[in-house]
């Protein structure tokens, strides 16, 4: 079992700090990682995010329609 003051002396550590530069040559070493789609995968992508997008509109506006004709049928208001 460890004591509070072994908990602390853990918590109190701070990480080392990275300079400017140094983070400036990670951020671009991991930018030249990056796989960049095509234009034929950025269409497909787009065309895939659109239908999905439509889809979703579609199911909620036609639960959105169904539980307010419900809720003017239950409390007693016409629906049309």
């Amino acid at each position: 079992m460890t004591g509070v003051s072994e908990q602390n002396a853990v918590r109190d550590e701070k990480p080392a700090r990275t300079s400017p530069v140094t983070f400036y040559r990670q951020v671009v070493a991991e930018l030249r990682k990056v796989v960049y789609p095509t234009q034929e995968q950025l269409v497909t992508y787009f065309f895939v995010v659109m239908v999905f997008v439509l889809v979703m509109m579609a199911i909620i506006a036609s639960l959105d329609l169904g539980l307010g004709r419900l809720a003017f049928a239950v409390f007693g208001g016409n629906a049309e």
